[in-house]
C-alpha cells in the first residue's frame, strides 16, 4: 500500500513538472510602433494623457455632465454589461468552491415482502461526501479561466461606457451645432428678406427685371426649406439622446454653441478649444494601452484560452474522487435489525481515461487552436487601436488648421456682401452678384460651425481611442 502512494506521488509530482500548473504570460508580439510615427502624438513620459482624465474632467459643461450621469444610469446596453459581470463573478465564485467537497443528505426507506412472511422495513439516512482531489491541475485551471472570462467582462463594461459616455457627447454637440446653424440661417433669413424686398422695390420704379425678384425670392425660399431640416434634424437628435438614456422622446436641456468645453480656457470659441494642442496630451504609446479596455479584453481572451488548454491536457490524467458516508441504517447485508446502528463508509477512486471517441484529443485541438487565432486577434487589436488613434489625430490636425481659414472666410464674405449690396443699391451691381454673395457667406458660415463640430467629434474620438471614458 505504501508503495502504491509512492508511486502516485512520483507521478503526480512528474505530471505537474509538465506545465499543467504554469500561469499564463503573454507572448504575442506587436508592432513597435503601433501608434504611428506623429510627433504630437510621442510627448514625454511625464505629460498627463489625455485618457487618464475622468469624464467629469474632460467634459465640463454641467448640462452634459447631468446627461452622461443619466445614460450611465438608465441604458439598457451598460446595465446588461453589469449584468454579465455579475454572471461572470457567480461563475468564478463557484470555480473556487470547486475545491471544496460537496455534502448530500440521502435519506432512503423500503418496504419489502416475501411470501407469507411479515414486510420488512429497511432505511438509510447517510450524509455522503464526495471531493475531487486537484493533483493535475484541472480545477485550478478552469479557476483560473473563470477569472480570465470575469476580467473579459469588467472591460466590455468599460468599453460600453465609454462608447455610451462618447455617443451622448456627440450627440450633445451635435444640437449646439444644429442650434448654431439655425441661428445663421434665422440671420440669413432676416437679411435675404431685406434683399428681397430692395429688388421688389427696385422692379416696381423699372430700375430691375421680374426675373431678379423670381431669382432672389427662389434662394430666400431655399433658406427657409433649411430652416425646417435644421428644426428636424434637433428632434431626431434629441430622440437619438432619448434612446441612450431609455425614456420617451422630449426635449434636451443643453447649453448654447461656444459654450466652454475646458472650462478654464481662455479661448471663446468651443472648436478653437476643443482642437487646441496643449489641451492634447497624450502620453507614450506603452501607457496608452494599459488604458484601452478592448486591449485588456483581448488580452483576457488569450488568458482565458491558455488555462482552457491547460484544462484540456489536464483531462488526459487520471481523476481521483475520494466518497465517504456517515448515518444511521437497518439494513446489516441480509439481516434487519431494530434500531439502526451508524454506518461508516469511505472509498477512493481514481478513474484514467483510455478511449473516450477522440474526445479528449478533439477539445486540446480545439483549445490549442483557439488559442492561437486569439494571439492573432490581439496583434490585430493593437494595429486598430494605432490606427484609431492615428486618425482622430489627424481628424483632429486638419480641424485645426481648417478653423483660421474658414474664420478669415467667413470674415471676407461678409464683407463681400455687404460691399455687394451697396453697389446693387447705387445700380453699380446686379442681382446676380448679390445672390453669389449671399449664398457663398451662408456657405462658408455653416462649413465653418460643421468644422468646428468636427474638431469637437475627433478630440471625442481621440479621447475614446486612447482609453478614456472608464473612470
Amino acid at each position: 500500500m505504501r508503495r502504491n502512494i509512492i508511486i502516485i506521488l512520483t507521478a503526480s509530482l512528474t505530471f505537474t513538472s509538465c506545465g499543467l500548473y504554469n500561469k499564463y504570460e503573454q507572448k504575442s508580439e506587436v508592432p513597435a510602433n503601433a501608434f504611428g510615427s506623429s510627433q504630437d502624438i510621442l510627448k514625454s513620459a511625464n505629460d498627463t494623457s489625455l485618457a487618464q482624465m475622468s469624464w467629469r474632467e474632460f467634459f465640463t459643461d454641467p448640462l452634459l455632465q447631468q446627461l452622461i450621469e443619466q445614460v450611465l444610469e438608465n441604458n439598457t446596453d451598460l446595465n446588461s454589461a453589469r449584468i454579465a459581470v455579475e454572471k461572470s463573478e457567480a461563475a468564478l465564485k463557484m470555480a473556487k468552491m470547486a475545491y471544496l467537497p460537496s455534502l448530500y443528505l440521502s435519506p432512503q426507506g423500503t418496504l419489502a415482502k416475501f411470501d407469507n412472511n411479515p414486510w420488512s422495513k429497511t432505511y438509510n439516512l447517510p450524509l455522503q461526501l464526495s471531493m475531487d482531489v486537484d493533483v493535475f491541475g484541472s480545477i485550478t485551471n478552469k479557476k483560473r479561466a473563470s477569472k480570465a472570462a470575469l476580467l473579459q467582462a469588467q472591460a466590455y463594461e468599460e468599453i460600453v461606457r465609454a462608447n455610451l459616455i462618447s455617443t451622448t457627447a456627440q450627440q450633445y454637440y451635435m444640437l449646439q451645432l444644429l442650434d448654431r446653424q439655425l441661428e445663421i440661417l434665422h440671420q440669413t433669413d432676416s437679411l435675404w428678406n431685406t434683399s428681397l424686398e430692395t429688388q421688389k422695390s427696385l422692379w416696381e420704379n423699372g430700375k430691375s427685371y421680374s426675373t431678379a425678384v423670381n431669382q432672389m425670392e427662389s434662394s430666400y425660399l431655399n433658406v427657409k426649406t433649411q430652416i425646417v431640416d435644421t428644426r428636424r434634424n434637433i428632434r431626431a437628435t434629441e430622440n437619438v439622446i432619448c434612446r441612450l438614456l431609455s425614456i420617451a422622446p422630449q426635449h434636451i436641456e443643453h447649453e448654447k454653441w461656444g459654450y466652454s468645453a475646458k472650462a478654464n480656457h481662455p479661448d471663446s470659441e468651443t472648436g478653437q478649444r476643443m482642437f487646441d494642442t496643449h489641451f492634447l496630451k497624450i502620453g507614450v504609446p506603452a501607457t496608452l494601452l494599459e488604458l484601452r479596455p478592448d486591449i485588456r479584453m483581448a488580452n483576457h481572451a488569450m488568458e482565458e484560452a491558455f488555462y482552457n488548454t491547460q484544462a484540456a491536457r489536464a483531462a488526459f490524467f487520471p481523476g481521483i474522487t475520494l466518497n465517504g458516508a456517515a448515518g444511521w441504517t437497518n439494513s446489516a447485508g441480509s439481516a434487519v435489525i431494530n434500531p439502526g446502528k451508524l454506518l461508516l463508509n469511505a472509498i477512493g477512486q481514481l478513474t484514467q481515461p483510455i478511449f473516450a471517441r477522440g474526445k479528449l484529443k478533439g477539445n486540446l485541438k480545439i483549445s490549442k487552436l483557439t488559442e492561437k487565432d486569439l494571439q492573432k486577434k490581439y496583434v490585430q487589436a493593437v494595429i486598430d487601436a494605432g490606427n484609431q488613434v492615428n486618425e482622430a489625430m489627424a481628424d483632429c490636425q486638419a480641424a485645426r488648421e481648417k478653423h483660421q481659414y474658414y474664420h478669415r472666410q467667413v470674415q471676407v464674405l461678409y464683407d463681400a456682401y455687404i460691399g455687394t449690396h451697396e453697389l446693387m443699391d447705387s445700380g453699380k451691381a446686379n442681382y446676380l452678384e448679390v445672390l453669389t454673395a449671399q449664398e457663398s457667406l451662408l456657405n462658408s458660415q455653416l462649413s465653418e460651425a460643421s468644422n468646428m463640430y468636427k474638431g469637437a467629434q475627433a478630440v471625442i474620438a481621440l479621447y475614446i481611442a486612447l482609453g478614456g471614458g472608464t473612470k
